[in-house]
């Protein structure tokens, strides 16, 4: 690519002509703006950036940033922001969807994007609900959840993004709350410039169709003592009044109150490069544990698909002398048909 100066950019420099569409007082909007402000300071020319979505109210995200994108089919996203990487590596991109489109019929492209550890960037839009196609229970809904698909409530246990990416061998997971745009833009910022997968799960409120599910998490009066801010070296501290914590006990965990018998020095201190520990986190929830926010895993020594694939290709062709990457799919058992 040529070297050529990267233009200063605000984030209105993002914002296209397309009339948002979400729901007034949707979550989305809240991403949309930190996704504008990560993108105006990232260090990358705007047609080096490429937005692709599934399908739902979250896979409108392309219309509205000024990038190259793509709107594709429902549950593909992985695998058409896995094609464009590879035929482009030196393009950022971005995947953003909803937890119905990743994690339905999308989650077996989602798991094999995870695992193999491409550059790309997942962006989960979690709001506990299938709200384009107006309010059927989804993977991550809670059990007992009525919905117009589950009129008697849900059967089915919630499945776990946070676990299901630690499962995966991601190397960069994370999570956050779409009204702290603040913490949001920062750790879509550090994803970006991650080099493999990173994936980050935000809680989204559906407003219409699924409103308060995340606000236990998300409200001022309750936010502290139901969420956990991860500091990477520090102990895990949280609370109104920052005197709760959490302490192992054997394997387990348990929540305990800072005071005479217990200090700083016994609870746990956030390691983001042990795995183990990262599953443990993921299995934290409200009301008996408050919800990680922040990095949760990263580990930045893994390669990546992408690097892995080029190189095979060209050491392949080093040792064909020269031949083209076609030449060697063709291989020699061919024959014409008169």
């Amino acid at each position: 690519m040529t070297d050529v100066a990267l233009p200063e950019y605000k984030a209105k420099d993002f914002a296209t002509d397309q009339d948002v569409r979400w729901c007034p007082g949707c979550g989305d909007y809240a991403v949309l703006t930190a996704m504008k402000k990560l993108c105006a300071n990232l260090g990358v020319k705007k047609e080096e950036l490429v937005f692709v979505s599934g399908i739902g109210c979250a896979a409108r995200f392309p219309y509205y940033m000024d990038t190259y994108g793509a709107h594709t089919v429902h549950g593909r996203a992985p695998a058409f922001a896995t094609g464009v990487k590879l035929a482009n590596p030196d393009l950022t991109v971005f995947l953003v969807s909803g937890d119905g489109d990743l994690l339905s019929i999308g989650g077996n492209h989602t798991i094999h994007a995870l695992r193999r550890n491409i550059d790309i960037n997942i962006v989960l839009l979690n709001n506990k609900i299938y709200g384009l196609t107006k309010g059927q229970y989804s993977p991550t809904s809670e059990v007992g959840k009525v919905t117009k698909s589950t009129p008697y409530g849900s059967l089915d246990a919630p499945l776990n993004p946070i676990a299901l990416a630690v499962a995966s061998g991601c190397t960069y997971i994370a999570r956050t709350l779409d009204v702290d745009v603040k913490n949001m833009t920062a750790l879509l910022d550090r994803g970006a410039k991650h080099n493999g997968t990173s994936f980050t799960e935000v809680y989204q409120d559906c407003n219409v169709f699924n409103h308060q599910a995340w606000f236990y998490a998300s409200q001022k009066d309750s936010r502290s003592d139901n969420t956990l801010v991860l500091e990477h070296g520090k102990p895990m501290i949280f609370g109104k009044e920052s005197d709760k914590g959490i302490r192992r006990v054997g394997d387990k965990i348990e929540v305990v109150t800072l005071g005479e018998d217990i200090s700083e020095s016994d609870l746990i201190v956030h390691d983001e490069t042990n795995v183990t520990h990262a599953f443990q986190l993921s299995q934290m929830f409200s009301p008996e544990f408050p919800e990680p926010m922040g990095v949760i895993y990263c580990n930045p020594e893994k390669p990546t698909y992408n690097e892995m694939l080029h190189e095979q290709v060209e050491d392949v062709i080093l040792k064909n002398e020269g031949k083209t990457l076609q030449s060697l799919i063709t291989g020699n058992n061919t024959w014409t048909i008169d």
